[in-house]
Formats: C-alpha cells, sequence, structure tokens
C-alpha cells in the first residue's frame, strides 16, 4: 500500500466511526481491513452489533479467523487498538495479534482520557506488527469523538 491508498483506506474508516451510536464512555472508532490486492475484505465500527463491541474486533469477526487472505492484510482503525478493557476477555491488540494481519494504520493514540496508558501500538510493534500513524487525519477522527473530549 501506498501512503495514498493508506490515507483513502483511513478516510473512509473514518466515515465509518460517524455510524457508531453515541456512547457516554466509549469512543467512536471504525474500522477496515484491506486485503494485499488493495480490497476491502471487511469493516466494522464501535457498538455495531452490541453496546460493548470495539470497531476492529466487528471487523475481524466477520471473516473467519483462518480466512489466507488476513496474509498480508492491513488494518485500519481510526484509533489506537485497545490494550485494555472490561467488557471483553480479550483486547483488540490481542486480537490483532491472534491474527495474521501484520499491518495496523492508525489515525490517532488513545489519549489517556479513559485508559491511563494504552499501549497498543508499542505491544503490536513488540510482536512484530508495522504499525503507521497517519497523524494528518488524527483531528478529523478526534472530531468524531468531540463528545468525550469537551
Amino acid at each position: 500500500m501506498t501512503h495514498a491508498d493508506d490515507v483513502t483506506w483511513m478516510e473512509r474508516a473514518i466515515e465509518l466511526s460517524r455510524k457508531c451510536p453515541p456512547a457516554e464512555g466509549a469512543f467512536s472508532v471504525g474500522a477496515i481491513i484491506v486485503g494485499a490486492d488493495g480490497t476491502e475484505l471487511t469493516n466494522g465500527y464501535s457498538r455495531e452489533t452490541d453496546a460493548h463491541v470495539h470497531a476492529e474486533e466487528s471487523a475481524l469477526a466477520k471473516l473467519p479467523a483462518d480466512d489466507p487472505r488476513l496474509a498480508g492484510a492491513t488494518l485500519y482503525s481510526t484509533l489506537e487498538p485497545c490494550s485494555e478493557r472490561k467488557s471483553r476477555p480479550l483486547t483488540c491488540t490481542q486480537l490483532i495479534l491472534r491474527s495474521p494481519i501484520r499491518r495496523v494504520v492508525i489515525a490517532w493514540r488513545e489519549p489517556s482520557l479513559l485508559v491511563a496508558d494504552c499501549v497498543g501500538v508499542e505491544t503490536l510493534q513488540g510482536h512484530g506488527t508495522q504499525v503507521i500513524e497517519l497523524s494528518s487525519l488524527s483531528g478529523r477522527a478526534r472530531a468524531v469523538n468531540e463528545h468525550l473530549l469537551y
């Protein structure tokens, strides 16, 4: 994927995040999984299927864990994948690491608003996953979450 491809997919993920039902105490996040051939495999957004589902979790759940297209795929998430959560046994970081996906693109890192020290990026990188941060789109991803930030 080129930088321009990454920007295009992240812009689409930001649009998906606008579909999230608003919730106090929860970020609105969009996620898209794109195959090595540049085609969208699946997508998801926060609270898409239940009040506690995260965007990455929703997208990953729509494909079989052994789907061969996940090898070489990129996961786009408007927010750093969570490294801590109360509502599920596995974090989004753990779910990604259990998949063959080894490239993740985010728009912004999770602020210390709900979790004191999110270490999703560091954990992914520590396990060999390439993480790219598109800070030029962080403002647009944050804007969807103004209900929490202000």
